[in-house]
């Protein structure tokens, strides 16, 4: 017998045993075996069917890091608490009804389940020597088990609205040895994830979180769980956190603003104003570039557009549009001739700029021309004339050589011109003459529009001008949609 109880120890003087002593009986191994789980029966159901062990969880976060969307991760202190119940330690029995408690030395001693963090890129248990594992176990055999840990779990992000974005990070618990046969993750029924009330995020405001529970498959294809096959328990909860764009608004979008107000400036400058205009130009935009790069450095390299990217692309259009309109004022501007317009409007000066019509002085030589040849039909014209006056003769009657054509025309219409140069009459006829006068028949039909003569100078002043109407109010028209886009979509 003495052999016996050395072997397996009496717990018959338990009430008296201090508790180092009542652990160490407890958990001997005569009657503890810490590989294997606590084992329950459903006797009320036939056959007989082995329950699986429920462990009930709880997470209070004390510290939750800013995103680190570079590495799509963040970094998390919590204190993680799993309580199930052995009926193996109960010791209520023995007539001792006070709990025991103890640090990571107690719960070498007592079987545990192994639970993981199936999101983590590293974990650690916070603690210097001692690491903070607190072991509480209750009369019944309610075994706690409280653990402050360090965590960096891993988080997808959607950077589409950036920096207008709200991101959704997750926190998995899964069970690693044993399926849902042997073990069932439940989170507490009172208050399972709490945060505390001191917490603060420096970019991003937390707007709720939800947590629920689901079952992991492994199999032959996802080897979740090494090389065990079967459905796992998983817990989770997510925290959904907004970002805070205020600090955005003051070093991004409030400065790119006025970088690109002051490329208008240029617009004041006279256009002939090379130096001061480039400089300006190139200036605002090397800026506008810098301070754009300087924000996008600590994001990913995603392959979709990003809401600051389309502000990105619409201000730098600006700028450089600015540019462009610089070079095609100076290009105006450095013009030797005068463009002459149909009407002093923005459709007739573009247009007139960009296909300038001849000078009047070019189309008056072109004219010259034509009243050269006009004066060589006049000159024809009195050949004829003068051939058709040798038919008659002094008493007006017509040589019998054309007598069959001055028959059918008894009266011949004698053609009146006026010669380019000297607007003298060529020809002049009797009060019985049918006289035509071409050149004035057709002024009346083809007189020449009114045209007003600008300058180069002067159309280069007046596209500057509207350019300070312009291309503020197509900004103010690409802030309405962008931040309609933001905030309303």
């Amino acid at each position: 017998v003495a052999v016996d109880e050395e072997e397996c120890p009496s717990l018959v003087d338990a009430s008296t045993l201090q508790q180092t002593q009542l652990i160490q009986r407890l958990t001997h191994v005569c009657r503890y075996d810490r590989l294997e789980r606590p084992i329950e029966y459903n006797n009320t159901a036939q056959p007989v069917k082995r329950l699986p062990i429920v462990v009930k969880t709880r997470i209070y976060v004390y510290f939750l890091q800013n995103l680190n969307s570079d590495l799509l991760q963040f970094k998390m202190h919590a204190l993680l608490q799993l309580s199930f119940q052995d009926k193996r330690l109960a010791y209520k029995d023995f007539k001792r009804y006070d709990n025991i408690l103890g640090q990571k030395h107690l719960s070498e001693r007592l079987w545990l389940p192994h639970i993981f963090f199936s999101n983590e890129r590293e974990s650690s248990i916070l603690g210097t020597d001692e690491k903070d594992v607190l072991t509480s176990l209750s009369p019944e055999g309610n075994v706690i088990i409280s653990t402050r840990m360090q965590a960096t779990l891993y988080c997808w992000m959607n950077f589409k609205k950036f920096p207008f974005d709200q991101q959704f990070c997750s926190t998995i618990l899964e069970s690693w040895m044993y399926n849902t046969s042997d073990l069932v993750l439940q989170w507490e029924d009172h208050v399972p994830i709490s945060f505390d009330p001191e917490m603060r995020l420096t970019e991003y405001n937390m707007v709720n979180f939800s947590f629920n529970s689901s079952t992991v498959v492994s199999n032959n294809e996802n080897l979740r769980h090494g090389a065990f096959v079967g459905n796992y328990s998983s817990l989770s909860f997510t925290v959904n956190l907004k970002r805070e764009i205020g600090f955005y608004l003051l070093d991004y979008y409030v400065p790119s603003m006025m970088i690109v107000a002051i490329s208008w400036v240029s617009f004041w400058l006279q256009a002939d104003a090379s130096p001061p205009r480039i400089m300006l130009g190139t200036s605002t935009m090397l800026s506008f570039i810098t301070l754009s790069s300087s924000q996008s450095k600590n994001l990913p390299k995603v392959s979709y557009i990003k809401v600051s990217e389309v502000w990105f692309l619409g201000c730098t259009l600006f700028i450089f549009g600015s540019l462009v309109e610089f070079a095609f004022v100076n290009t105006i501007w450095r013009r030797k001739e005068n463009i002459e317009l149909k009407k002093v409007n923005s459709k007739y000066i573009i247009k007139s700029t960009l296909t300038p019509r001849p000078s009047r002085r070019q189309m008056g030589q072109g004219t010259a021309l034509t009243n050269e040849s006009r004066a060589r039909s006049c000159s024809s014209l009195d050949n004829i004339v003068s051939s058709t006056e040798s038919v008659r003769n002094g008493n007006g009657k017509v040589n019998q050589g054309f007598d069959n054509y001055l028959t059918v025309h008894p009266n011949l219409p004698i053609i009146r011109t006026e010669c380019a140069d000297t607007v003298s009459i060529c020809s002049e006829r009797t009060s019985n003459d049918h006289i035509v006068d071409m050149d004035k028949e057709k002024e009346k039909k083809d007189t020449p529009p009114t045209f007003t003569t600008m300058t180069p100078q002067e159309i280069a002043m007046w596209i500057d001008r509207r350019s300070r109407l312009l291309f503020p109010a197509m900004f103010l028209a690409f802030n309405v949609l962008y931040w309609t886009f933001v905030y309303v979509l």
